[in-house]
């Protein structure tokens, strides 16, 4: 056995961390207590306490739990564990780590099982279950994103752990153990137990040379990934070449995966550049698909590739404003009537001018009263969108 395993804790009242999920005034710590709980997909950093939960889950439950690992998943393996449970009363609680690597077809299996209520499907992922999940699992699941522990939280359970082995050690060993173990419990754990095997007296010297250099983690330091994230968006959107490949080396040297980062410049592309320079978005999607094939050390490149390209384009946001506008637009003001000759059921129909029998535009209303969100800055591609689009509206003065 080992610490991780020894000190794994039993029950809600264990748990060191996530308080914003489950201390005592929040939804989910109620609906365990109360008995009865949603399929749960937990989505964040490894040693964070997600498979712990899904077991003190069923513990307070009393379900009996099966462990699957997405990585080597056979879609029999569901299969025999439901048909086991058939005709029982006791539902079993069906954990499946590394969610997001099953395939398309095996997130459709549980689908069946979801829907049914046959089992509880409770899932963990270091990805973000919006990106890597189908809509059919997410719509059938509640969500909750897992934070690294503090220092306070990893205080919490070394205090735990020392108070019942009774082992010694000085400050700097107790804060090099915590505060190198970059917010993941089952690290600081792993490091500990080792360094007990060698002496009950835990010093610096030991825990360095088991582990001479602080764990990579891009996300619980105290620039979190979010914030390197939007260091690098500000960066970008100001111009600063420099700047944006620093804070882009940075969430890449932090452990970041290129995929995050990809699908961040993927964004920016469109909200920040848009029509000024269309071909943005074109060079970070492919970024994005060439990084998830080639994979680190090599996707530092095409990162540094398209973040150079980003930051040295010219910039708009017309289009982001616009969407914004249109949206506000459509929850706020009651819903226009669509004119009767776009709609192919309606008879009226025949009197929809087809613009390309008149030279590519025909003057015709498509809404029943004016609209005007698009507001073009005229800055980079964006003058040639204008002067195509005005030459158009001017084709009818044209004859």
């Amino acid at each position: 056995m080992s610490l991780a395993n020894d000190f794994r804790p039993k029950n809600l009242d264990e748990i060191c961390g996530q308080k914003h999920i489950i201390a005592k005034d929040k939804a989910l710590y109620k609906l365990i207590r109360g008995g009865e709980i949603p399929h749960l997909m937990f989505f964040g950093p490894a040693g964070s306490g997600k498979t712990t939960l899904a077991k003190v889950i069923a513990n307070e439950l009393n379900m009996e739990f099966y462990e699957l690992d997405g990585t080597s998943l056979k879609v029999d393996e569901i299969r025999k564990i439901l048909d086991k449970h058939k005709g029982t009363l006791l539902k079993p609680l069906i954990f499946i780590d590394e969610v997001h690597r099953l395939s398309k077809t095996q997130q459709e299996v549980l689908l069946i099982p979801m829907e049914s209520g046959v089992a509880t499907i409770i899932g963990a992922s270091t990805e973000n279950p919006y990106f890597v999940l189908s809509s059919g699992i997410r719509s059938r699941s509640m969500l909750f994103e897992f934070k690294p522990l503090t220092n306070d939280d990893l205080t919490e359970l070394f205090n735990r752990v020392q108070n019942t082995l009774k082992f010694t050690t000085d400050n700097d060993a107790k804060n090099y153990l915590i505060s190198s173990s970059a917010g993941d419990g089952r690290a600081m754990l792993n490091l500990l137990d080792y360094a007990l095997k060698i002496d009950t007296n835990i010093s610096l010297t030991t825990l360095k040379e088991l582990r001479s250099h602080p764990l990579k983690d891009g996300v619980s330091s105290d620039d979190t990934h979010y914030d390197l994230a939007s260091a690098m968006i500000k960066s970008l959107r100001g111009s600063d070449i420099n700047a944006s490949l620093y804070y882009a080396a940075r969430l890449i040297d932090g452990g970041e995966s290129a995929d995050f980062i990809a699908r961040r410049l993927v964004i920016f592309a469109s909200e920040d550049i848009g029509n000024a320079n269309p071909n943005a978005l074109n060079l970070a999607t492919n970024t994005l698909i060439a990084v998830g094939k080639i994979g680190y050390p090599e996707a530092r490149i095409i990162i540094a590739q398209c973040v150079v390209y980003l930051a040295s384009s010219p910039k708009s946001n017309s289009s982001y404003k616009a969407i914004n506008e249109a949206l506000d637009f459509v929850s706020n003001k009651p819903k226009l009537k669509i004119p009767n000759y776009l709609i192919n059921t309606n008879p009226a129909k025949k009197d929809y001018l087809y613009p390309h029998d008149f030279g590519g535009w025909v003057k015709q209303n498509y809404t029943e009263i004016p609209l005007n969100f698009y507001h073009s800055k005229g800055i980079g591609f964006e003058k040639n969108l204008n002067d195509w689009h005005e030459a158009l509206l001017n084709l009818d003065k044209q004859e």
